[in-house]
């Protein structure tokens, strides 16, 4: 797919370093209860990992009882949707619409009027 911000792989692994790397360029997936956002509270703007772009805003975040940040909406047009079918399971995948990082997975099981969690890596965002 083509995004606005495009880079090569090895410019991509350069500004981002191994972790966010593997995160947002790889689709990999960290931890539960590791990631610096996954309870933080603080208002602001969570913005994309590699290319700032703004995704969620605080009030949209909620703890979910997962061990990642979840939200319960994106800021629209900021985020898109995309399906999986890895590891057995079908799931959405969602991405930056900017450059395409992967963020983590949105599902419908969301406590919150949105009915929506937005299930995210902290090393695929960053918080301004």
């Amino acid at each position: 797919m083509k995004y606005p911000v495009e880079k090569t792989e090895a410019q991509w692994k350069m500004e981002l370093g191994e972790e966010k790397y593997r995160i947002l360029r790889q689709k990999g997936t960290e931890s539960p209860h590791s990631g610096t956002y996954n309870l933080h509270a603080e208002n602001g703007t969570y913005v994309c990992g590699g290319c700032k772009e703004p995704l969620f805003e605080s009030n949209s975040k909620f703890n979910a009882h997962c061990g990642w940040p979840s939200f319960d909406e994106s800021i629209p047009g900021k985020v898109q949707y995309i399906k999986d079918n890895t590891h057995g399971m079908i799931r959405t995948e969602i991405v930056c619409a900017n450059c395409g990082g992967h963020l983590g997975h949105v599902f419908n099981d969301g406590p919150t009027k949105t009915g929506v969690r937005y299930c995210v890596n902290s090393l695929s965002v960053d918080f301004k």
